[in-house]
């Protein structure tokens, strides 16, 4: 079994906000780099198509974030299309800052089954908040930077007049 076997469908039946359909490619049926019906990758093609390290895979599989890569007869991983999603979804959580600790809990909670749906959207939930907290910091931020930036600006037209 693949960590992402148990993830619900979206279904739109929430009244959450949800970002539009096209930046939400975690969960849906996408191209992979490989030709249909190709469903095993290497450890070094995987690393390619995500930019992780080999090392940060088999990292990933030891601590159980990335847990049931299958293996061939020689113990080579051969990893999956639902490996790649997986690891899409990781990568993203990653880039939104989600400490490895959680999403080695969620990764456990997916294993877990449908049981663990609340839990998942509570850590979800609360991952996002500060997400937006964050976002709203940087926003803050770029706008000194703005402000800045047009002070020097108008200083530099002003300074060329002359």
């Amino acid at each position: 079994m693949t960590v992402t076997q148990s993830e619900p469908a979206a279904s739109g039946a929430t009244t959450t906000r949800r970002p539009p359909a096209k930046a939400r490619d975690c969960g849906t049926a996408r191209p992979h780099p490989r030709p249909a019906g190709r469903d095993q990758y290497t450890i070094s093609e995987v690393a390619q198509h995500t930019g992780l390290s080999a090392h940060t895979l088999r990292w990933y599989e030891r601590i159980g974030l990335m847990p049931h890569v299958d293996r061939t007869h020689t113990g080579q991983r051969r990893f999956t299309n639902r490996d790649l999603d997986w690891l899409s979804l990781v990568t993203k959580l990653r880039l939104t800052g989600m400490p490895v600790a959680d999403m080695v809990r969620y990764a456990e909670l997916v294993r877990a089954g449908e049981c663990t749906f609340a839990e998942r959207e509570q850590l979800l939930t609360a991952h996002r908040e500060d997400v937006r907290q964050r976002i709203a910091e940087l926003q803050s931020t770029l706008d000194v930077l703005d402000y800045k930036i047009d002070i020097y600006a108008d200083a530099r037209r002003a300074s060329e007049r002359f």
